[in-house]
């Protein structure tokens, strides 16, 4: 075909047409509709919001964190990253489930806020603000050893580690981490535990770091087995959060610009962990990994690896000794 432009002569009707769509090319040389009427036709319209109204229906999964009356009063939950995003959200929901709720914040301030804000929302006054800053070990040490000296008990963690004898002594309890689907795309290289042979490019990082999350928690779930302490990872999905900060500016502008069809909320994004901490259904489960709908999948062959998982958590074990 010459032209992606069908055209009438002028004498009929004084028609003038519109130009085709970019890329878009007519079926037929007699084609009496261009592409752009087809675009705004009624039909195409209606079913392009019914469309949206399903994939924003399918975002949530079928399990809903508010037809689970599990209660947590009477029992201490920290979670790390709870200033703000997923984190927030899952820490808003033990709150209102009546725990003892510690965000686990870099920020103070932040944390601060946060907490109130859970506060004001739940009707709970349990919420504290604990300071971590993750990326420092001796950080993580200090706030571990804090909360082992005020602390009685703690039944749920996510996201966080070097606790775990005061979760044996408080069981039941569970751990959860949260990883990504992008765990599939990582590598384990030992050498990049010490900052070597590291691509930093988009998310390459992040994808073997996530893939960790996944190795180290089945090995965790396997030493803590017969203590009443499990432990699962998840996949909260693609969300909506202040992650995208942190990503190129052409990135941000596809990723906001798509994201609010068809990509989740904090609040949706946190089900998955929400489910693993507190639902019947996954009492007694561990070493397991639960996609975004709640539904348990295989993750990625490297991290059903027994020995790469036992060889991964002590080499970890070791660089963290310090603790």
């Amino acid at each position: 075909m010459a032209s992606a432009v069908t055209s009438f002569p002028h004498d009929v009707d004084e028609w003038s047409p519109k130009p085709a769509a970019p890329g878009i090319i007519c079926p037929r040389p007699d084609c009496t509709m261009d592409c752009w009427d087809v675009v705004y036709s009624p039909l195409w319209m209606v079913s392009t919001v019914l469309l949206a109204l399903l994939v924003r229906l399918q975002r949530r999964g079928g399990w809903d964190p508010r037809s689970c009356h599990t209660q947590l009063r009477g029992k201490t939950a920290i979670v790390t990253g709870a200033n703000s995003g997923i984190g927030k959200s899952i820490a808003m929901d033990f709150a209102g489930r009546g725990a003892r709720v510690l965000l686990a914040c870099r920020s103070v301030s932040r944390g601060a806020a946060a907490a109130e804000d859970i506060k004001a929302k739940t009707g709970n006054s349990d919420v504290h603000v604990r300071q971590v800053d993750l990326s420092s070990l001796d950080s993580v040490g200090e706030l571990a050893q804090k909360i082992l000296k005020e602390e009685k008990a703690l039944h749920i963690l996510v996201n966080n580690a070097a606790v775990s004898d005061l979760m044996k002594t408080s069981a039941p309890a569970r751990i959860v981490t949260l990883s990504s689907v992008n765990h599939k795309k990582g590598e384990v290289d030992f050498s990049h535990f010490h900052g070597e042979n590291l691509t930093h490019r988009l998310d390459r990082v992040y994808n073997h770091t996530k893939l960790h999350n996944i190795i180290c928690t089945n090995e965790l779930a396997r030493r803590l087995q017969g203590t009443g302490v499990t432990a699962n990872s998840v996949h909260p999905g693609v969300v909506m959060t202040g992650m995208m900060r942190h990503y190129p500016f052409r990135i941000r502008c596809l990723f906001n610009l798509i994201g609010q069809l068809f990509f989740k909320s904090a609040e949706e994004g946190a089900v998955s962990a929400i489910y693993c901490a507190v639902s019947e259904e996954a009492e007694g489960v561990t070493g397991k990994y639960f996609d975004s709908d709640c539904s348990l999948v295989l993750p990625a062959p490297l991290a059903r690896d027994p020995a790469l998982a036992a060889k991964d958590f002590d080499i970890c074990q070791r660089l963290t000794s310090r603790l």
